[in-house]
């Protein structure tokens, strides 16, 4: 009967020995499977920022040489406003009711010709901002005129 007792503790201390060994087993396998997926998903944020990074770059690149080209077309449309009021000096009368009508508006093209080789289209953005900040109220009448035009000729489509 000792026997029997002693060996059904040996089953026993084996049993628990072997549960606990799972046990050790299973706790190591979840900790090195988190630390893996820990591992992995910093490696994917850090992928995942370097992607955005890389996209802000580019965007702000392209951006800034759409900026390039437009004021680039805005001072090509001021030399041309400029060069269209040399030739319309050139081919009206200098004297007389048409020679000062052309001349007022070779001056006014001339005019709006600098300014947009001056300033470009950033100085025109920043000119018609000051102008809304001065004047708010027809600033939003003038919005709200435009929004109904849009509307009605929208509508009757």
């Amino acid at each position: 009967m000792a026997t029997t007792t002693n060996t059904g503790h040996q089953v026993k201390d084996k049993a628990k020995d072997a549960a606990n060994t799972a046990i050790d087993k299973a706790s190591d396998f979840a900790h090195k499977a988190g630390d893996k997926a820990s591992d992995f998903a910093s490696k994917a944020t850090d992928k995942a920022s370097d992607f955005a990074s890389k996209a802000a770059d580019k965007a702000s690149d392209f951006a800034h040489k759409a900026g390039q080209q437009a004021d680039s077309a805005t001072s090509s449309v001021g030399s041309g406003m400029k060069s269209l009021a040399d030739s319309v000096r050139e081919h009206s009368p200098n004297s007389g009711m048409l020679g000062s009508a052309s001349e007022r508006v070779a001056e006014g093209l001339e005019a709006g010709g600098k300014y947009l080789e001056d300033k470009g289209l950033s100085g025109i953005g920043d000119d018609l901002a000051g102008l809304i900040k001065r004047n708010p109220i027809p600033a939003v009448l003038i919005g709200i005129g435009i929004g109904y035009l849009i509307a009605c000729s929208t509508n009757r489509s």
